[in-house]
């Protein structure tokens, strides 16, 4: 995979643990600011997750399951940009909704990188999980105050932003072992 395919991956998980940090810190936020923000950021992470999934489909075999998040990722971009006021409204709803779907997706992926020797892929797979825990809370609690909403989703958020860290981290190393065979080979 292309060095800046991975740089762009991680600022991505980056900015999903920044958004998650102020969702956390700064519950006053508006929804109107909060709809804005999220689009932003959840619009460049599924840009960037589909450039992941087409460079990484001929090793990673459920690239479909990645594509289909990093789609949602995107059409939910649009919709919190391009409907702010009904995303003030219907947030908490669609974002939990969002971040559950997103941590089931990436509890199933996991297992593409246990198949490929990803010591790590448990940690992808109890992010997932808790993703997807967090985002079935959220919504099931829609009566829960703006500070309790943001600090669950905003946990979510951060899980999903580590993951796509370690899915790098997993890249990496596959590529280092392919390059490590290719010289063994080479030597011989």
């Amino acid at each position: 995979m292309k060095t800046s395919t991975k740089i762009w991956l991680c600022i991505a998980g980056l900015l999903l643990i920044i958004l998650g940090v102020v969702c956390i810190a700064k519950p006053d936020i508006t929804l109107i600011s909060a709809a804005w923000m999220l689009g932003c950021f959840t619009l460049f992470a599924g840009v960037t997750k589909l450039v992941f999934t087409f460079q990484t489909q001929a090793f990673l075999p459920n690239s479909g399951t990645r594509a289909l998040s990093a789609l949602l990722d995107i059409f939910f971009g649009c919709f919190f940009l391009f409907n702010v006021l009904g995303t003030a409204v219907s947030l908490p709803v669609v974002f939990a909704i969002w971040v559950m779907i997103e941590g089931v997706i990436i509890a199933v992926q996991s297992f593409d990188y246990k198949k490929v020797g990803f010591p790590m892929w448990w940690v992808l797979l109890l992010l997932g999980i808790g993703g997807a825990v967090l985002g079935f809370f959220g919504l099931r609690n829609l009566d829960v105050t703006a500070g309790v909403l943001s600090t669950i989703i905003g946990l979510g958020i951060i899980a999903n932003g580590l993951a796509y860290i370690l899915a790098v981290i997993g890249v990496n190393r596959f590529e280092n072992r392919m390059d490590k065979m290719g010289r063994i080979i080479d030597e011989q």
